[in-house]
């Protein structure tokens, strides 16, 4: 019975890193410029990525509180959607790829041996529609082309000012966790820089069905905010999918929550500081039908958490993201053991912990230009079991580019991008448990419209 839990396990896991794989930084979206004649500017500090103007703007339903937030105000061949693709070229090395030691020959036995691939590639196609159904009422509606997949990113309707207060909105759907960072608004594409990996990361053989805050999550969300934005909550009840449809593990419901303080600080502007938490269950064995796990009817429930805090800090022209989580799941998640079977658990075991996060910054010489650092690392704390070596899990990774908007318009927005990102994971070569390193190089087109 482990041994078809791990393989379920296995195959949700190759499902998820699918679905990871898919995950592209969404929306600037010049629909919303259009209909107010805003530049692109006006919300974006560089897009995608938001300022506080275009944060408020969000967090307001998509409306500016006149007239024209109602589309009934609008012309008829108004209509609220933005297409996003990456035409790109980039190079993508792993110092140490299992590979058969005589190409072509599957008995000759595997070595390993760096692997590197280059060539054009396009980033996928992006459809959003976004804005609002009536006054008060938001939607929110994203999918994603992959060159090989189609999937619904995000879906949602959202009620805002309910009883006419800012502090009460209540939205519904498949929606991004409001994060403190958003994983969606991120300057960086590349395949191995492009995601905050701290948002996904499981320790190696742990069997969490949770695969990370960065995923867009189906559930219910009640948010608020003051008027000029700068005390924002959300608290979020989410069913246990990592927002897959048809409720594929059981009927087990986890909790978000995010709250968050900005303040002036004279000569400087305005930083945010925040602390956030994921809490949840995740099943460990499920109802079988011959042998056959029965989706949804996962079982074993044991539980996990995700909290930290974070901070946005201006200095001048440069901006610095910072982040911190702690992570923590129950030794039977841990250890790949169904709930059932502690006899199972090897000596020893325990729930294992980590530590993660990054600094991110900004450098904005001007409003066309903008250089990107980024470094992200995690560290185990505290391993499922002795038999595991201690630091396997921990990584390291830093990326480096720019973004040069050759044009800001209310019609169109296009950036030309350079990113180079170098990642080390401890202990992760297939044959020979060394550390392998991987790195992407690419540059590119990012444009939308």
């Amino acid at each position: 019975m482990r041994a078809r839990f791990i393989t379920v396990v296995m195959v949700r896991v190759l499902g998820l890193w699918i679905v990871a794989a898919s995950l592209q930084t969404a929306y600037g979206i010049p629909a919303f410029a259009r209909k107010y004649g805003l530049p692109c500017s006006a919300c974006h500090e560089a897009w995608p990525m938001l300022n506080n103007f275009g944060q408020t703007f969000k967090d307001n339903g998509y409306q500016l509180g006149n007239e024209r937030d109602a589309p009934i105000y609008q012309e008829p061949s108004y209509w609220p959607i933005m297409f996003r693709t990456t035409p790109l070229w980039h190079r993508e090395n792993d110092n140490r790829k299992a590979v058969d030691s005589i190409p072509g020959n599957a008995g000759s036995g595997l070595v390993e041996t760096s692997a590197t691939t280059s060539g054009f590639d396009l980033g996928g196609l992006d459809v959003v529609a976004a804005g609002t159904i009536y006054k008060n009422m938001s939607f929110f509606i994203q999918p994603f082309i992959g060159n090989s997949s189609i999937n619904l990113a995000q879906a949602w309707a959202r009620l805002d000012n309910l009883a006419g207060s800012h502090w009460l909105n209540l939205k519904m759907g498949r929606f991004e966790l409001d994060e403190p960072i958003s994983q969606e608004r991120s300057l960086i594409t590349n395949n191995t820089g492009g995601e905050y990996y701290t948002y996904f990361f499981t320790p190696p053989g742990d069997n969490n069905y949770f695969a990370g805050i960065g995923f867009p999550q189906l559930g219910v969300e009640l948010s608020g905010h003051s008027d000029n934005d700068y005390t924002r909550y959300s608290i979020a009840m989410v069913t246990n999918s990592n927002g897959a449809g048809g409720l594929p593990a059981n009927q087990a419901y986890d909790v978000y929550a995010n709250f968050n303080q900005a303040f002036e600080v004279p000569k400087l502007g305005s930083q945010q500081i925040g602390v956030y938490g994921y809490f949840g269950e995740s099943p460990t064995y499920f109802q079988t039908n011959g042998g056959t796990p029965l989706p949804g009817t996962g079982t074993g429930n044991r539980s996990f958490y995700r909290i930290g805090a974070y901070g946005h800090w201006y200095l001048d022209k440069t901006d610095f993201y910072t982040f911190f989580m702690h992570g923590y799941d129950n030794v039977f998640l841990g250890n790949a053991v169904p709930a059932n079977q502690a006899f199972n658990l090897p000596i020893g075991a325990v729930g294992p912990t980590w530590n993660s996060g990054f600094v991110e910054g900004h450098y904005n010489p001007n409003p066309r230009v903008v250089l990107i650092g980024k470094y992200e690392l995690t560290r185990m704390t505290r391993v499922a079991n002795p038999g595991i070596r201690s630091d396997l899990g921990n990584f390291d990774t830093w990326t480096a580019g720019y973004r040069w908007y050759p044009i800001m318009s209310p019609r169109a927005g296009l950036a030309w991008t350079q990113e180079f990102s170098r990642i080390t994971n401890a202990g992760a070569a297939p044959l020979s448990g060394k550390d392998d390193i991987r790195n992407s190089y690419q540059m590119g087109f990012d444009f939308d419209f």
